[in-house]
């Protein structure tokens, strides 16, 4: 075995997303080159930006970055030229990407690494959806603004095998993306929802005037919408017929906009509103969602949830 050195680093894991049916659609030579290609291209995107290569994992990639400031330069960077390969190539899209990034101290071993911040980044790589970034606020602490990326709370989210649960954001890369999210500036624990819910919950309860239904796992995926043939319905004829879907994704509640005004989300003890349209994030805690308008409108209709 060789030397072990402990370093604190910034460690970031990228994931492609819909290899499986890529190799049963196209057969295993074909979907075989066009893994590799993309994770040794993702590969370079991170050595061009100061990054070090542990080691491919089948369709992942493992790097580490000497700070936080460098990975999320790369991460942010990966996305956004991943986006314009997709738009250049129509129907011959690459297949979407999710990132988990987390620092800490790790042990290197034989140019391998090992601890807590390694897990934590596949983890949160887990947990997000396509084409998106998941991070801890360990990273933003040590970060800097940048133009045209942005900072969304997600709130405290249990990481499997770890007791305490870290607090997560997500970061809104698109240069077109036109939301009322908080650009990450000042004291970071004021945009962290100040409510001690676990993001992993075994169900979820919704509230809508005298209507109460209760959500276990393995009843979602379910619709919110005005039409009967939903699971929760909303009769107003503010609400789309299909509204929002609700999800369950490797032990996280998702809400996910489908409709054409989109859906706003506020946290119990959170200073902030999240605007999604045609977008997601993870439901925790205690909150309400608003369907079609902001929370500004009086009139708005909402639903109240409870993650537990």
């Amino acid at each position: 075995m060789g030397s072990q050195t402990t370093v604190h680093t910034t460690v970031v894991f990228a994931d492609l997303i819909g290899s499986t049916s890529l190799f049963e659609s196209t057969g295993n030579a074909k979907a075989t080159q066009a893994v590799t290609q993309l994770t040794q291209w993702i590969s370079e995107v991170f050595v061009s930006h100061g990054g070090y290569i542990v080691k491919t994992l089948g369709d992942g990639v493992l790097a580490t970055f000497a700070d936080s400031s460098m990975a999320i330069d790369a991460v942010v960077d990966l996305q956004r030229q991943h986006q314009k390969l997709g738009l250049t190539r129509g129907a011959a899209t690459p297949m979407p990407i999710r990132i988990g990034v987390a620092s800490g101290e790790v042990e290197m071993v034989a140019g391998d690494c090992y601890g807590d911040a390694v897990n934590v980044a596949a983890r949160l790589s887990d947990l997000s959806g396509a084409h998106q970034i998941w991070l801890t606020n360990t990273e933003l602490a040590q970060d800097v603004e940048r133009v045209g990326v942005r900072f969304r709370s997600l709130g405290p989210i249990n990481i499997r095998g770890r007791a305490e649960p870290c607090s997560v954001f997500q970061i809104e890369w698109r240069v077109d993306e036109n939301t009322d999210f908080l650009t990450m500036q000042g004291d970071i624990e004021t945009m962290v929802p100040r409510t001690g819910a676990d993001v992993l919950g075994g169900e979820v309860e919704l509230t809508w005037l005298d209507t109460v239904q209760t959500f276990r796992a393995y009843d979602l995926p379910i619709h919110i919408g005005r039409v009967r043939t939903v699971e929760f319905v909303v009769n107003d004829p503010r609400v789309s017929r299909e509204h929002a879907r609700i999800d369950w994704r490797n032990g996280s509640v998702i809400l996910v906009d489908v409709s054409t005004y989109g859906c706003w989300v506020r946290f119990e003890g959170s200073g902030s509103d999240i605007q999604l349209r045609r977008n997601e994030c993870v439901l925790h805690g205690r909150g309400e969602i608003a369907l079609g308008a902001s929370f500004s409108d009086i009139s708005v209709t909402t639903v109240s949830f409870s993650v537990s």
